[in-house]
């Protein structure tokens, strides 16, 4: 009997939580230094993952977390398109 894959698992950058990927929202830095929202999950380049609350944004904003996994400030208008994509979740 073959057995059952298992679900690759992510640490949310806000909360610290591990969770399966496919529940996380993607941020990637491509290899051309551009930090941008990974709808698709495929894009090649540097992934942090966040869960799909405020809560969780608020708290990787406050102590610059997404900034840390970058090596590399992080934009305004990220943070945006991710409230964005949040408020989809929640909505």
């Amino acid at each position: 009997m073959p057995k059952a894959k298992k679900a690759p698992v992510r640490m949310c950058s806000g909360c610290g939580e591990h969770r399966e990927k496919r529940e996380l929202i993607r941020i990637v830095k491509t290899p051309q230094g551009s930090i941008e929202v990974d709808v698709t999950g495929r894009k090649n380049g540097r992934g942090a993952y966040i869960c799909p609350k405020v809560e969780c944004l608020d708290k990787a904003v406050r102590a610059k977390r997404l900034e840390r996994a970058f090596s590399s400030p992080v934009s305004e208008e990220v943070f945006k398109l991710l409230s964005e994509e949040i408020a989809k979740y929640e909505g």
